[in-house]
């Protein structure tokens, strides 16, 4: 395993349009090191290479045979993602994943314990709470500064996103839609503020059974819309706190990186869960709103991969761990349950929030 003066091998499966955003900040960090990019495109997993000058590409087979490949970071679609999890976690790698966790819980409840069984870790996405500006919100809160934290209304609004998008279908097939790719966002968000949730309802609907590409190669290209695109969510928390939650692809409106946290003394305005910095807006009933600057890193995807290496190197637990992504995919499995049966769902699974981070904090830094 890895030493303290050394750096941790870093290994990525998928070399889509995403692997250049962690691949920006994965080739800077001095705590890890990308040694190889694998995907079923071979070729393609070479220009990757090339571009961020890594220094092996091939097969994903060839990636596990790696010894100095300690973590693997799966940014492969989501109907796949527990497949090459567990082929990692069997070669005895720690995991971190692009979201969701999985697409079904028994999946989910395979892939944690394979992890255990074999001692290692699978840390998934979103981690863009542990940027700047959530980490701000967050510590206003803990603070006190709008009293005891009580009730949250949460947005996301858009037409969808099949007009921009070349290749859009796959967010509208199982295991995506708006509750699915955008809600682990703000439910990680609002299970940092207020614990684990404990019951949801919910209604959904869909706006048309099929959609057109709106631009790339395939534009007029008709595709099916498999999953519900809009969701209305009502949270219930174990601590007793509630929260009223929006995902939608149908809106013309668009209204997007909203989170309200209102509590007994005042609200605090967090900014866009989906994105790692932003200033937090505090109403207190005293006058014109307190503006509060983000304070931490503002690094972007692969905060959390930096973040797992040192964790595993100090032998601590990690901020981001497939437990707290397991408990939001609870959460969408049970909203979505609620969603078709017009009930209330319990949501089996619990998690407590991570630990906070030092503004001070530099994922670029290596660690002592």
């Amino acid at each position: 395993m890895t030493s303290l003066n050394q750096r941790m091998g870093v290994g990525i499966v998928g070399a889509g349009t995403i692997s250049d955003q962690y691949l920006e900040n994965l080739t800077v960090f001095a705590d890890i090191e990308v040694r190889f990019i694998a995907d079923l495109d071979t070729d393609r997993a070479a220009e990757q290479a090339a571009k961020w000058s890594v220094d092996s590409s091939g097969t994903y087979d060839e990636l596990l045979e790696r010894d100095d490949i300690e973590i693997v970071v799966n940014l492969t679609i989501p109907a796949v993602h527990v497949e090459v999890a567990l082929k990692a976690v069997a070669a005895g790698k720690h995991v971190w994943g692009e979201k969701p966790f999985a697409l079904d819980l028994e999946s989910g409840r395979e892939l944690l314990a394979a992890a255990q069984a074999k001692g290692v870790r699978v840390a998934v996405a979103p981690d863009t709470f542990l940027g700047a500006g959530i980490q701000t919100g967050l510590r206003q809160v803990g603070s006190g500064a709008i009293g005891a934290p009580l009730t949250a209304l949460a947005l996301f609004q858009t037409p969808g996103p099949e007009a921009w998008h070349p290749s859009p279908e796959f967010l509208f097939a199982r295991g995506a839609g708006p509750l699915f790719d955008l809600g682990p966002y703000y439910l990680t968000t609002l299970v940092q503020v207020f614990g684990p949730v404990d019951r949801v309802a919910a209604v959904g609907s869909r706006a048309r059974e099929t959609r057109l590409i709106g631009s790339g190669p395939k534009a007029g290209t008709e595709f099916p819309v498999e999953v519900p695109t809009h969701v209305s969510a009502l949270l219930s928390f174990a601590s007793g706190a509630s929260a009223q939650c929006v995902f939608s692809f149908d809106s013309k409106l668009v209204r997007m990186g909203f989170v309200e946290i209102a509590g007994t003394e005042g609200t605090a305005v967090f900014p866009d869960p989906n994105e790692f910095d932003g200033d937090t807006v505090l109403h207190t009933g005293g006058g014109e709103p307190v503006v509060v600057p983000a304070a931490g890193s503002t690094y972007t995807r692969g905060t959390g991969i930096v973040e797992l290496a040192q964790a595993i190197r100090a032998g601590r637990p990690e901020r981001v761990p497939g437990e707290l992504a397991f408990h939001v995919l609870d959460v969408m499995v049970s909203l979505a349950e609620a969603a078709e049966t017009g009930a209330f769902v319990d949501v089996g699974s619990t998690v407590e929030p991570s630990a906070p981070l030092d503004p001070a904090w530099d994922p670029s830094v290596a660690s002592s």
